[in-house]
C-alpha cells in the first residue's frame, strides 16, 4: 500500500517515531491492551484479530412467524437466512448514517428500490441499531473498568502506606503511636508525588523519544525551555515551580495538566493511523466524493479519547488529501500560531486564540509543541450556528520531512466544561514535504455536534462534511497558499499599473478587513457585539431572515451610528460555479444591484489572487454615471475553490481610495460590507450540464450591512428593519429572475 508517502506496498512503515512508543490495540474480547514498543507501528492490524460482524447483512426470514408452518412442532420450524448483496448493504448503510430510525414511508421506498420486503428492511435496521448500541456499551464498560481498577490500586497503596509507617531516625518500621498525624499525611503525600513523578517520567519518555529516570535529581531532567514544559496540577510546572498560565482561559480546576499530554499523545496515535488506513475504515462517499469513516470499524479500532458521545449528538468524519504550495515547516508554523491560522482560513474561523502554552517545542522547533486553544468555527449562513471549541493542539515531527498536527477537545475532562455544542475528536493533518516547495497534506476532520441548532436545509451538508469537513479545509488551504505564492512572486502581472506596490498591499489589507467584517455579520461572531432582533416581517423569505444590530462608535474603519445586518440563505437550482460567475460579472450587475444605477459597471483596478480569474480584488465604478458626478466606487473581493465561493463588496469614497491606492493607511477607510456566500447543495455529481458546470444546486447566503442612523445613541425604528428586509428579499427575487428560476 502507498498512501501519502507514509507506507510502502507491503504495509510496512518507511519511518518510525521513537517518541510515540505507546500504541493502543483492541484484543478480540474487547479488552484494551497497552503494548510497549520502541517504534510507532504504522502498519495495518492483524486481520486474524479483527472483529467479524455481519453488520445487519444477514436477516432471518420468517422472523415474524408469517412464513412458518403452524402444524410443525416448534423444534422443527426452520429459519431461512437471507444474505444481502453488497449493493443492498451499501444502500442500507448509507441511509442508516443519515437516519437510523426510518419511518414506514422510507422503509417502503427502500424495499422497493432494493427488491427487499419491508419486513426485511425493518429487521435490518433493528439489528444494526442493536449492534451499534452493543459496541458502544462494550467500549464504555471497558473504560469504566479501567478507571475502577486505577482507583482501587490507589486506595490499596494509601492503605499500605498508612498501615506500615517508617521511622525517620532509623528507617525501620515504627509504631503508629510514634508517628504524628501530620507526619503520616506527609508520607502519604510523598508516596503520591513519587507515583506522579514516575508517571510523568513515563510520559516524558514518550514525548522526548528516550527514557527519563525518576531516580535522577531534578537538575538531570531536561530544561523546560528546550523540551518538556509539563505542568503537574494547575499551579505548578513539572519541576515544582509555580507556572505561568498565559491567556484568559486557564487550565480547568481539578484537571492535572499532565493529563493533557497523555490525551495529546493518544490523539496523535489515532490521527496518524486514521490518516493512512484504507478500507474498511474509510469508504468512498456518494458520487465518488470525499471519504467518510465506517463507524463500526472505527469503534473496533480506537478507544474513545474524551468519553461517551453526548445524547442527541451527531457525528461527522471525513478525510481528504491534496498538494499545497507551501513547505512543511512553514505550514506547521502557520497552524501553531493562532493569528496566522485564522488568516489562512478567513471564512472558516471567525475568532481564535492560544489560551495556554504547555510546551513550546524542543530544540527551537515546533516538535513537541503543545498548547491549549479556543476557536469559533463558522459556515457563512445564519441558519448554521457557530461552533465554539476548546481543544489541545499538539505538533510532532515523525521524520525529517514529515510532521503531524492534531487537535483534540478537552470538553468533558471536568464537569464545568460538559455543556458544549461541539467536540473535536482527533482531527488534524499529516504534512510531507515534496519537491519544489510543495507539501502533501492529508487532512482528517472528526467532530461530534448537536445538530438541533442547524436548519433542516443544512443538516445533510453537515453530516456529509461539506460545511466543516476535511475537503473544505484542504480546498481553502490550497487557494490561500496559491494566493500567497502569487502575491509574493516577482513575475509580471496583468494588473492595472495605476496601483503602486505599497498601494497594492494597502488595497489587499482593506479587502481583507471588508471580508472579515462580512463574515462576522453573517454568523453573528463575537468579533462584534450583535443584538438579534425579533421581526414580524411579511417578507417572502419569512422567519429565515436574521436581523441584527450594533452600535459603531469609535472604530475609524466604520461610519459612526447604528449598523443593521440582515442575512438569509436560500436554495437555488443552479450549479455553484454558474451562480458565482453571474454575481461577480460587472457587466450583469444591473440585474440585481441597486448601486449600479441601472447600468453595467466598469472595472477600474484588478489584483489577482489566484490562477482562477475569479480569485481577485477589484475596484468598480458605475458607468451609467459620469465620473465627475460620482463620488463613490465599489471595492469587491471574489474567491472560489472546490468547497464554495464568496462575493463581498462595499461602497467606498473616491478620495479615500486614492489614498489607499498610493500606499496610504487603509485603517481609516470607513466601509460596511455586503455580499454572497455560495455552497454546493450536496456532493458533486460526475455528470456536467451543457455549460460544463458540475450538476447540482446551490445554497446562496445573501447579507447586507447598512447604516440606519448616523447617531450612535439613536433608537432603531421599525421602518429601518422593514427597509433592509425588503432590500434582501428584492435582491433574492432579482437573482432568481435573472437566472430563470423564479418558481
Amino acid at each position: 500500500m502507498s498512501f501519502g508517502g507514509f507506507v510502502d506496498s507491503g504495509h510496512k512503515p518507511i519511518f518510525t517515531s521513537p517518541g510515540l512508543s505507546l500504541a493502543l490495540q483492541t484484543s478480540m474480547d474487547g479488552v484494551l491492551v497497552r503494548r510497549q514498543s520502541g517504534d510507532f507501528d504504522f502498519g495495518g492490524l492483524n486481520r486474524e484479530e479483527e472483529y467479524e460482524s455481519r453488520s445487519g447483512s444477514d436477516n432471518i426470514e420468517g422472523g415474524s412467524g408469517d412464513e412458518l408452518d403452524p402444524d410443525e412442532p416448534p423444534s422443527k420450524k426452520k429459519k431461512r437466512y437471507h444474505r444481502h448483496t453488497p449493493q443492498q448493504i451499501q444502500e442500507l448503510e448509507a441511509l442508516f448514517k443519515e437516519c437510523p430510525h426510518p419511518d414506514e414511508k422510507q422503509r417502503l421506498e427502500l424495499s422497493r428500490r432494493l427488491s427487499l420486503e419491508t419486513r426485511q428492511v425493518k429487521f435490518w435496521f433493528q439489528n444494526r441499531r442493536t449492534q451499534m448500541k452493543t459496541q458502544l456499551e462494550r467500549h464504555e464498560n471497558s473504560i469504566l473498568r479501567h478507571e475502577n481498577d486505577k482507583l482501587r490500586a490507589e486506595n490499596m497503596s494509601i492503605r499500605d502506606t498508612m498501615s506500615n509507617p517508617i521511622c525517620t531516625n532509623c528507617g525501620g518500621p515504627a509504631l503508629l503511636g510514634e508517628v504524628s498525624l501530620e507526619e503520616q499525611h506527609l508520607r502519604i503525600e510523598n508516596a503520591r508525588l513519587k507515583d506522579e513523578l514516575d508517571r510523568i517520567c513515563a510520559l516524558a519518555g514518550r514525548f522526548l523519544g528516550k527514557p527519563v529516570s525518576a531516580h535522577l535529581g531534578a537538575h538531570h531532567l531536561p530544561m523546560p525551555s528546550s523540551s518538556l514544559e509539563l505542568g503537574v496540577g494547575s499551579a505548578t510546572n513539572g519541576f515544582g515551580v509555580p507556572g505561568q498560565v498565559p491567556g484568559s482561559f486557564n487550565v480547568p480546576v481539578g484537571v492535572d495538566r499532565s493529563v493533557f499530554l497523555e490525551l495529546a499523545l493518544t490523539a496523535m496515535d489515532e490521527l496518524v493511523k486514521m490518516a493512512q488506513e484504507r478500507e474498511p475504515l474509510w469508504v468512498p462517499g456518494l458520487y465518488g466524493g470525499r471519504e467518510t469513516v465506517n463507524y463500526e470499524e472505527y469503534l473496533r479500532m480506537f478507544p474513545r479519547c474524551i468519553g461517551v458521545r453526548p445524547m442527541g449528538f451527531a457525528t461527522e468524519a471525513t478525510r481528504d488529501t491534496g498538494l499545497v504550495i507551501i513547505n512543511g515547516i512553514a505550514l506547521v508554523e502557520t497552524l501553531m500560531d493562532a493569528n496566522r491560522w485564522a488568516d489562512m482560513f478567513p471564512a472558516m474561523i471567525s475568532r481564535t486564540s492560544t489560551t495556554d502554552v504547555i510546551s513550546s517545542g524542543m530544540g527551537g522547533t515546533r516538535n513537541g509543541a503543545l498548547q491549549l486553544m479556543h476557536a469559533e468555527l463558522q459556515v457563512l449562513s445564519p441558519l448554521v450556528p457557530v461552533r465554539e471549541v476548546n481543544f489541545l493542539r499538539f505538533c510532532k515531527q515523525h521524520a525529517e520531512d514529515i510532521w503531524a498536527v492534531v487537535d483534540i477537545s478537552i470538553d468533558g475532562l471536568c464537569d464545568s466544561m460538559a455543556a458544549v455544542d461541539c467536540r473535536r475528536l482527533p482531527s488534524g493533518c499529516l504534512i510531507q514535504d515534496m519537491p519544489n516547495g510543495y507539501s502533501k497534506v492529508t487532512w482528517v476532520e472528526h467532530s461530534e455536534y448537536d445538530e438541533n441548532g442547524a436548519h433542516q436545509l443544512y443538516r445533510n451538508l453537515l453530516s456529509s462534511g461539506i460545511c466543516f469537513g476535511a475537503h473544505r479545509w484542504v480546498a481553502t488551504l490550497q487557494r490561500q497558499c496559491e494566493c500567497l505564492a502569487i502575491l509574493m512572486s516577482s513575475a509580471p502581472t496583468r494588473e492595472h499599473t495605476a496601483i503602486t506596490p505599497n498601494g497594492r498591499q494597502s488595497m489587499l489589507k482593506l479587502a481583507q478587513r471588508m471580508t472579515d467584517n462580512f463574515c462576522a455579520g453573517v454568523c453573528a461572531s463575537t468579533v462584534h457585539k450583535w443584538d438579534k432582533l425579533s421581526t414580524n416581517s411579511s417578507s417572502p423569505l419569512g422567519a429565515d431572515v436574521r436581523v441584527m444590530t450594533r452600535r459603531s462608535v469609535n472604530d475609524p474603519g466604520e461610519p459612526p451610528g447604528v449598523v443593521l445586518s440582515a442575512a438569509t440563505s436560500v436554495w437555488l437550482p443552479v450549479p455553484p460555479t454558474r451562480l458565482f460567475n453571474f454575481l461577480r460579472n460587472e457587466r450583469l450587475r444591473s440585474e440585481w444591484d441597486i448601486l449600479s444605477n441601472g447600468g453595467p459597471m466598469q472595472e477600474m483596478a484588478h489584483i489577482a489572487k489566484g490562477q482562477d480569474h475569479g480569485n481577485c480584488v477589484s475596484l468598480l465604478r458605475a458607468s451609467a454615471i459620469s465620473p465627475d458626478k460620482s463620488s463613490m466606487l465599489i471595492l469587491q473581493e471574489t474567491c472560489i475553490d472546490a468547497s464554495g465561493a464568496l462575493v463581498v463588496y462595499a461602497p467606498v469614497d473616491i478620495p479615500a481610495m486614492n489614498v489607499v491606492m498610493n500606499g496610504g493607511d487603509s485603517a481609516y477607510v470607513a466601509l460596511l460590507p455586503s455580499g454572497f456566500a455560495i455552497l454546493p447543495d450536496g456532493p458533486a455529481r460526475n455528470k456536467n450540464d451543457d455549460d460544463g458546470n458540475v450538476e447540482g444546486g446551490s445554497l446562496l447566503t445573501v447579507a447586507f450591512q447598512i447604516l440606519v442612523n448616523s447617531l450612535p445613541m439613536a433608537k432603531l425604528n421599525v421602518e429601518s428593519v422593514e427597509t433592509v428586509n425588503n432590500l434582501i428579499s428584492c435582491t433574492v427575487q432579482k437573482i432568481k429572475s435573472a437566472i430563470h428560476c423564479d418558481s
